[in-house]
């Protein structure tokens, strides 16, 4: 049959290999011929589209099973034969074959014959909807949809029987920043599959966003979310947390600094006589609860002692020590 591909041998593996070693040898390859590897080149492109179809195919035991039964077919006399579509009749309800009764001259290339052997039809992808799920944290998000487009015009497979139809989970790692906030977000599949998805704000590690119709043989595609750590801010609970830097002069005399948060920075009143660790609240800057409320953010206060001073400085802090009138050993308890 014209157009066979060897699953088996595009992902560099033997016929006996298991689902780790499949999706071991696909991201190896994957990485190596990504399109974001290798800008411009067509035939890594290609390459790349061809490995997503052989790990489809063979990351799923079902298809898989059903692959190897075709594949040792496929060099049989009448694969060349003249295709014409096979027709329902009697002995062969809504246009379905067996092995018994196929004629191979009847499918022009390997696409076919494995599409009606699937009982398989292409379409074009339709805008679907995402899904946004309760979590089992004590959090619960409200139910949204919102549509995405997948970033390709090229056809897809989908399958009328729902025996056929398997949900399936994707991994996605999010920053904190567009976990806050949301939007639009463009994804990779591990199959090879982009989709632009509208992801809903304030989504935490553990969350699943639902997208209807992109798992297998039209079943769903759940998207776990984690949250990456952030350099400055931490989640707890509803709140944000984070460390605020203030040298000896801001601390002891307070002041107006601007502050970070998710949204950008802010104004805030410092008074006079922070203490290190001393914790601050900025009312409703921190996460969502639910659609209306946010958490708070906290800031907790540190005072970073210089270990560099120039002749000026030097001379100030002598000049401040001769003044001060603080003893902060006065009351040890010894």
């Amino acid at each position: 049959m014209q157009n066979f591909r060897n699953y088996y041998e595009i992902l560099g593996v033997s016929r006996e290999a298991t689902f780790d070693d499949i999706k071991r040898a696909y991201r190896q390859l994957a990485r190596r011929y990504h399109p974001d590897m290798n800008p411009g080149d067509k035939s890594a492109e290609e390459k790349f589209k061809l490995l997503g179809e052989a790990y489809n195919m063979l990351s799923d035991s079902e298809k898989r099973s059903q692959y190897d039964q075709f594949s040792q077919f496929w060099n049989q006399k009448g694969f060349q034969g003249v295709f014409n579509r096979t027709k329902t009749t009697p002995d062969r309800p809504n246009g379905r074959v067996s092995f018994g009764d196929l004629n191979f001259g009847e499918f022009r290339d390997f696409n076919s014959f494995v599409d009606q052997l699937l009982n398989r039809r292409r379409e074009q992808p339709q805008q679907e909807s995402v899904g946004r799920e309760p979590i089992n944290n004590g959090r619960t998000a409200p139910t949204v949809e919102e549509p995405f487009r997948p970033s390709s015009a090229e056809a897809t497979y989908t399958a009328p029987s729902r025996s056929n139809r398997r949900d399936a989970e994707a991994n996605l790692t999010v920053p904190l920043e567009r976990a806050f906030a949301g939007g639009r977000e463009r994804i990779r599949l591990e199959d090879g599959r982009s989709l632009e998805v509208n992801m809903p704000a304030g989504m935490i590690t553990g969350q699943r966003i639902r997208l209807k119709g992109q798992g297998i043989g039209g079943g769903n595609l759940y998207l776990r979310i984690e949250v990456a750590p952030h350099p400055f801010f931490t989640l707890q609970g509803n709140d944000v947390f984070c460390r605020l830097p203030l040298t000896p002069s801001e601390a002891a005399l307070g002041g107006t600094l601007e502050v970070p948060t998710l949204e950008g920075p802010v104004r805030m009143t410092i008074p006079a006589g922070v203490q290190p660790g001393q914790r601050l609240r900025l009312a409703s800057k921190g996460y969502f609860i639910g659609q209306d409320r946010r958490g708070d953010q906290i800031i907790e206060i540190e005072v970073v002692i210089p270990t560099v001073l120039s002749a000026r400085e030097k001379a100030l802090y002598a000049e401040l020590r001769e003044m001060e009138t603080l003893d902060p050993r006065a009351d040890l308890p010894v």
